[in-house]
């Protein structure tokens, strides 16, 4: 996923290594070497991380921090904060202040990539929310801002995962009375766990005994109702291959060992803040969104929202040059199931269909019911490689397993799907929903139950 990275340093050497290193992994690099030229900048351009150096003249870096945090216009911007200082009560000052984040010079190039990975992935789906906020009924989501400034972060509820029953009880003496902690000693368990209470946090170890945490954490993942669970690694520095494959997963922060106890407080205190920031702006869009703009019978957006949401997203990838996908989809045969088995029926089809497509697509993703039996999926920020994934993903979850809506026996129902890409400045909506349609009905007369790209 690219992303444009400003890095806010007085010391030139540092800048132009940093800025090579993140160059070489395709992220547009803008620089300012003081906390006025950051700040400017960050009001002024689509800012998606800031690398902010502490030790600047005049204005500080945990000042530059607080200001970009205190203001509604730049506060949803990840802060990395960079420094030479190695001490925990400066950690844990820069993560108060509201820093996302924190890396000690030298800067080791694994953190620096997985912790820039991971706020990346962190921006795009809060900017994707507030997107459909602003789209929904054309107002602004400052009261969905604000709350950035009343959330409390005491209370959270977290789960520990950890086969070593010691280190798991003293890794819960750091964060207790402040939140309430669970263990779970077995991590087979953990979906089950996960399933019966609604967690805020999980703290995930990476030693444990005849488990992988990676697929402990994948797992977790899968289900719906914990798939944006922030997940905190425990790690020693020989898990750094593991761990940067964990952020891959979706994991959102790691913490190394021996685990010190004030920057771990200050590292849940942050996720839980993250955790629950998000989960005000998805109350705020769905309190906000039109009843004009949903479809009633799947409670997918409607293609009135679609078509002008698509023009707002197309827009933004072109601005900032970014990736992004479009899919449609159309369910096989449909016409077989209204005819063969009643309406009633079909409608089951349709919404069983969409819930199936909803649990299958990212967070990022946007799904519209496009109308009839076809829907139609918007991906932000995605490759080929990711929507060829994510396609394949909703296929099987189709095809794999009948669909049990009331018939003598669950029906087989698959799909047909059409992918096209953003390529050019010249593409416009239209030309996009063209390109994908015509992808679909190469799948159909290719045979059904197939994705197709198109072949421009």
């Amino acid at each position: 996923m690219t992303a444009r990275v400003l890095i806010v340093d007085d010391i030139p050497t540092n800048v132009r290594l940093l800025e090579a290193r993140l160059s070489a992994e395709y992220y547009a690099v803008v620089t300012a070497s003081s906390g006025p030229q950051a700040l400017a900048i960050c009001e002024s351009q689509d800012i998606d991380i800031v690398l902010l150096d502490v030790m600047m003249p005049d204005m500080d870096g945990f000042e530059v921090c607080q200001r970009l945090k205190s203001n509604p216009r730049t506060q949803h911007i990840p802060v990395l904060m960079v420094t030479a200082l190695d001490q925990t009560s400066d950690r844990v000052r820069g993560l108060e202040v509201g820093a996302d984040d924190f890396l000690t010079k030298p800067v080791d190039d694994v953190q620096l990539l997985a912790r820039v990975k991971s706020l990346v992935r962190l921006k795009s789906l809060t900017d994707e929310l507030r997107a459909r906020a602003m789209t929904g009924q054309q107002i602004a989501i400052e009261d969905a801002i604000r709350a950035m400034d009343t959330i409390n972060t005491a209370g959270g509820s977290v789960l520990i995962i950890d086969t070593d029953a010691r280190h798991a009880e003293r890794i819960k003496s750091y964060i207790t009375p402040e939140h309430d902690v669970d263990i779970l000693l077995t991590p087979a368990d953990a979906v089950f766990q996960v399933t019966g209470k609604q967690y805020e946090l999980a703290l995930v170890s990476m030693a444990l005994n005849e488990f992988d945490p990676l697929r402990v954490c994948s797992q977790m993942r899968t289900l719906e109702h914990t798939r944006n669970l922030p997940i905190i690694l425990m790690a020693e520095e020989a898990d750094k291959p593991k761990v940067v494959r964990a952020l891959d997963l979706g994991v959102n922060d790691f913490i190394s060992r021996p685990v010190e106890r004030h920057e771990l407080a200050a590292r849940v205190r942050t996720q839980i803040r993250r955790h629950r920031y998000a989960m005000e702006l998805r109350q705020s869009v769905n309190n906000t969104m039109a009843l004009a703009v949903t479809d009633d019978m799947t409670g997918l957006y409607n293609r009135r929202y679609f078509d002008r949401h698509l023009g707002v997203m197309l827009g933004k990838a072109q601005a900032l040059k970014r990736d992004m996908a479009l899919m449609i989809l159309d369910i096989d045969h449909f016409k077989a199931v209204n005819d063969g088995h009643g309406h009633d029926i079909g409608d089951a089809v349709i919404r069983e269909f969409a819930a199936r497509l909803k649990r299958n697509i990212r967070g990022i993703d946007l799904a519209c019911r496009f109308g009839g039996e076809e829907f139609v999926v918007l991906m932000p920020d995605t490759d080929f490689r990711q929507a060829e994934a994510v396609a394949e993903r909703v296929r099987q979850s189709i095809s794999d397993r009948g669909f049990d809506v009331g018939s003598p026996r669950p029906l087989s129902v698959t799909v047909s799907a059409g992918v096209t890409l953003n390529e050019s400045l010249t593409d416009t909506p239209e030309s996009l929903i063209k390109r994908a349609d015509v992808a679909l009905y190469r799948a159909k007369r290719e045979g059904r139950n197939r994705v197709v790209f198109d072949a421009a």
